[in-house]
């Protein structure tokens, strides 16, 4: 079935004969239905094509013949052109091709039949759209049209008419382009639009309008001197070819560019309606059905959060909402209900962030609060990027964060930060978007915050909330005992909350025997440090009523410092089965001792921690069952991640090397059930990892560190693994554990080597691992810290140390029987080979590597073998082959979402098309393969990729976009002292003598 019979609406026709549909947006071509139709030889095509392009107007035998021949038309012309016209009446239906007034015309075709119609419609209906302001649906109609176009219009099509229409249908189609580009750019996609203007540019160097679009996605990017440089090849192109100046909007936005106009980092106009959000993050906490109180702070808050004049309307969730902004925080101590005040406002307003709302608690009074970072990565993931495409550094990914809020109205809650300066590289930078903070301590330096302070509540406030969980029956008649129930609270919402859940689960209970047990508890807690006495007397009483089964996993849970744990883990820390654990924790979370985060997870307030924890050292008996618990629980770990490792890694042999787990953990039948694991247990698994950095737990989580390691690849988490691979490098050093500081080396080796930004000490690293694991006859991490001391020594330039060390890594694990280590090893090796021009053999080592991997059923390995084979043959000079095998890997590489492979592939193709001669097409890759690695890829990746679209860009006539990168890929090289540094250098100096 021909292109346009799956791109234009279905016609209302007869279904025993459907309407004839016809193309001329690339070769001109009909079909019937699903049929194609033969539409003749080129001169019968082109009288079909002038016929459509009339639109039923009807054209005399003279027009037609100058239209297929121009001035010099055969002498059978007219019998030529009545042969054609019988053809084609043959072939369409009846009535479509008719003769009069000594000429032809086709009637009576439907809406929808010709492809040009349909394009020339929805063009409209995107102009309609966009001067309505809806520049999402404008976008999205305005692609659907370029879609039409397959290829050259009227391709192949002869004449002078169809030459002169080819003309003016590529101009307006290049007019779409620029507009949907341009309306690309208005709504903050710059860095995707580079690619494509980059080639656009390239084939229609002449368009200055291309160029001013091209101009400002660069400076947008981030990328200002190849902004400006594009001014300068313009400038010196247009003198040489036509001997003129650009046009003063051109030159007007290189001055803006020069002065760093701050208007230009905005969208160019304000749209009112965004574009289409991938995901649309809906994180809020559940409200608390009895909320009470509070009702001038919620007003206050709310009005902060809204203006004035669209409050109404957002509340009603209707649209149109404007003039949202700005960040607001609440202050209070602990327990004031900060928390569940922020919640119901933030569910109150919500309908006014229609593009999502974003929850975080921030840990801010724990001994290690969450990091900035670490939050971050849990927003880009929420926001829908991939891990792989998440950035190593906390200003790159909270530049990337403010990006993707650019233009959405998103509601941030931050809970429990630490101080302003915590809080900071979190708030959206947007009108847009709110942030609604909490916190125990005053932040007068949050610039622009609205602060509101929290005190307890009211006593009245304090009452209702107890007789709202209470009931009112029970407190009606003992109102007084009710007063001095709350006031011993405090008047505290969480002290109140947990004494009346306490009452409400007791039916013999009396108000007064509740106010009774208060006072008289109180006077025991002085040895609990806290915000306020009352709240622990609360806790106190809470606990003291607990049976002695749910007292203790109050206890253990308490224990662990992750920010919530599963039920699966809970299961392991006390003991018990799935079942019974989780009726304990949901009986916890009846008395308000413990919140359900989500189906499935748990979590303590901070204070209600401190206190379990404290209960864990005056009450566990004996003592070791502490220790015990969190051995459990990391045994868990370790045993969930080795079965997650060969279902990531067909036939590797780590898990026959792993310590042995005392406890079972989870199985899963696929990756993505495992990988979906891996992701959700990311901070709980490494903070378990971190608190078991003690002699007597070590090797196990080093173990389950390393089987965890696509936590190293991962740009939400491989800060955190660093760190605490460090701390377990330096607590095995001071054990004087030598495996177990190997593997904790090897761990940082590989974190540094993947981000390409540490080869020295990435280097250091392994080869240290190397030798302490030689010593310990730890045979596998020997193997490992080779091929990472082989890939460093490659990256910089010392291929024959890289030789000496892929060669022994491919004999260990051979050795070893570990087949997959082998084909890594294998196709690293093939990369020495190619450098050291020994290419035959490096297409080689790279086909046996890539066998393996396929001989294992490992399709992500796989793809990794081919684009090592990709290369290899690349430089053999087989680059249809090279081709086929990096276009298979990059399909692969996607649909696993791996950002950092898809990216280096992108560029390996780049370097294929520089090959092949097809720069054009080598730079748009170039610039596919930026944006993918923008922030995971390092700053060795980017250089090797700035230097390649250097090149392409020097080859499409951009000398000077060409120099702008090879200086910033120099300035990478020099810093980071590899050797491609010289290459950049040949480069530049022989494109200057050029």
């Amino acid at each position: 079935m021909g292109k346009l019979a799956s791109r234009v609406p279905d016609q209302e026709a007869d279904p025993v004969a459907p309407q004839v549909r016809f193309s001329v947006l690339g070769p001109v071509r009909a079909w019937r239905g699903a049929e194609p139709l033969s539409t003749g030889s080129p001169q019968q095509r082109a009288l079909l094509a002038a016929l459509l392009l009339r639109e039923g107007r009807t054209a005399n035998a003279a027009e037609l013949i100058d239209a297929l021949w121009g001035e010099e038309p055969p002498s059978q012309a007219l019998a030529a052109l009545r042969t054609y016209a019988s053809r084609l009446r043959k072939v369409l239906d009846p009535g479509v091709l008719v003769s009069e007034s000594g000429g032809y015309a086709l009637r009576g075709l439907s809406e929808g039949t010709l492809d040009l119609a349909v394009a020339q419609k929805l063009a409209t209906e995107a102009e309609k759209a966009r001067n309505a302001g809806d520049l999402c649906h404008a976008r999205n109609v305005l692609g659907q049209a370029l879609a039409l176009w397959d290829g050259e219009t009227l391709a192949r099509v002869p004449g002078p008419y169809a030459e002169a229409q080819r003309v003016r249908l590529e101009e307006w189609r290049l007019q779409l382009l620029e507009c949907r580009l341009d309306m690309d750019l208005e709504q903050g996609c710059h860095e995707e639009a580079v690619s494509e203007l980059t080639a656009l540019t390239a084939a229609h160097p002449l368009r200055e309008r291309l160029r001013e679009l091209l101009m400002l996605a660069l400076y947008r990017s981030g990328r200002q001197a190849e902004a400006l440089a594009v001014y300068a090849d313009t400038r010196r192109l247009l003198a040489d070819e036509l001997g003129v100046d650009p046009r003063p909007g051109l030159k007007e936005l290189q001055q803006r560019i020069l002065q760093a106009d701050p208007a230009l980092a905005e969208p160019m106009a304000a749209a009112s309606e965004l574009s289409a959000i991938p995901v649309r993050p809906a994180q809020l906490p559940a409200a608390v059905a009895d909320f009470t109180g509070r009702a001038s702070l919620v007003a206050e808050l709310i009005e902060r959060l809204m203006s004035a004049e669209d409050q109404v309307m957002a509340v009603s969730a209707l649209p149109g909402i404007g003039g949202i902004g700005g960040i607001a925080g609440i202050e209070g101590v602990g327990g004031v209900g900060k928390t569940t005040l922020a919640v119901h406002v933030a569910h109150h307003v919500r309908s006014a962030f229609p593009d999502g709302q974003l929850y975080v608690d921030l840990q801010g009074a724990d001994s290690r609060p969450a990091e900035p970072e670490t939050v971050l990565g849990a927003f880009l993931q929420a926001l829908g990027v991939a891990d792989s495409g998440i950035p190593d550094s906390l200003a790159e990914r909270s530049a990337l964060y403010r990006s993707l809020l650019d233009g959405r109205r998103v509601l941030v809650l931050l809970d429990n930060a630490k101080d302003a300066v915590h809080v900071r590289p979190l708030l959206p930078a947007t009108d847009g978007c709110v942030a609604l903070v909490t916190s125990r301590v005053k932040m007068e330096d949050l610039a622009g915050a609205h602060l509101v302070n929290l005190d307890v509540m009211s006593p009245d406030e304090a009452l209702s909330l107890f007789t709202k969980i209470v009931g009112e029956e029970r407190v009606a008649s003992e109102r007084e005992a009710a007063l001095d129930v709350v006031a011993a609270c405090g008047f505290l919402p969480l002290a109140i909350r947990i004494a009346a859940s306490r009452l409400a689960a007791r039916r013999t209970w009396t108000v007064s025997v509740l106010a009774a047990k208060l006072a008289d508890e109180r006077r025991r807690l002085d040895e609990l440090q806290a915000d306020d006495l009352a709240v622990m007397a609360t806790f106190e009483l809470g606990y003291g009523q607990l049976e002695s089964a749910q007292a203790r996993a109050f206890r253990l849970l308490g224990l662990a410092d992750g920010p919530d744990i599963s039920l699966a883990a809970a299961a392991a820390v006390l003991d018990l089965a799935v079942d019974e654990t989780e009726d304990l924790l949901e009986s916890l979370v009846d008395t308000s001792l413990l919140e359900s985060a989500a189906p499935g997870r748990y979590q303590y307030h901070d204070l209600v921690r401190l206190y379990a924890r404290a209960c864990a050292e005056k009450d566990e008996w004996p003592p070791s069952e502490r220790d015990a618990a969190m051995s459990r629980l990391l045994d868990f770990y370790l045993s969930t991640v080795a079965g997650v490792y060969p279902i990531e890694r067909p036939g590797g042999r780590l898990v026959d090397h792993l310590e042995r787990a005392g406890y079972s953990g989870l199985t899963f039948s696929d990756g993505n059930a495992a990988w979906d694991w891996l992701r959700s247990e990311a901070i709980s698994l490494l903070a378990c990892v971190r608190q078991s950095a003690r002699p007597e737990m070590l090797r196990r989580a080093v173990d389950v560190l390393w089987a965890a390691v696509d936590f190293a690849a991962s740009g939400a988490n491989s800060k955190e693994y660093e760190a605490v691979a460090e701390r377990l490098r330096d607590v095995a050093r001071g054990a004087q554990d030598k495996r177990s500081e190997a593997r904790a080396l090897m761990a940082l080796a590989f974190v540094h080597q993947h981000t390409g930004s540490r080869f020295d000490v990435a280097g250091q690293e392994a080869g240290r691992a190397a030798e302490l694991a030689s010593a310990a006859d730890d045979s596998l991490t020997v193997c490992w810290s080779s091929n990472i001391s082989g890939a460093v020594a490659m990256h910089q330039g010392r291929y024959e140390d890289s030789e000496v060390h892929f060669t022994h890594a491919i004999e260990n694990f051979r050795t070893l029987g570990d087949r997959p280590g082998e084909a890594s090893a294998l196709c690293n090796l093939s990369r020495i080979h190619l450098v050291t021009s020994r290419t035959q053999s490096a297409v080689a080592l790279a086909r046996q590597g890539t066998a393996i991997y396929v001989d294992m059923g490992d399709r992500l390995k796989s793809a990794n073998g081919l684009y090592a084979l990709g290369l290899a043959l690349t430089q053999s000079g087989q680059l249809p082959e090279a081709t086929k095998c990096l276009q298979q890997a990059l399909r692969e590489f996607r649909d696993s979402d791996q950002g950092l492979w898809e990216g280096m592939t992108q560029f390996r193709l780049a370097e294929v098309d520089i090959a092949a001669r097809h720069f054009a097409q080598a730079a748009a890759n170039a610039e596919t393969a930026l944006r993918l690695l923008r922030g995971v890829g390092g700053q060795w990746r980017r250089g090797n990729v700035l230097a390649v679209l250097g090149r392409a860009l020097n080859e499409i006539g951009q000398p000077n976009r060409a120099q702008a990168c090879w200086r910033e890929a120099l300035s990478i090289f020099e810093e980071l002292g590899a050797s491609d540094a010289d290459d950049v250098r040949n480069l530049m100096h022989r494109a200057a003598v050029a």
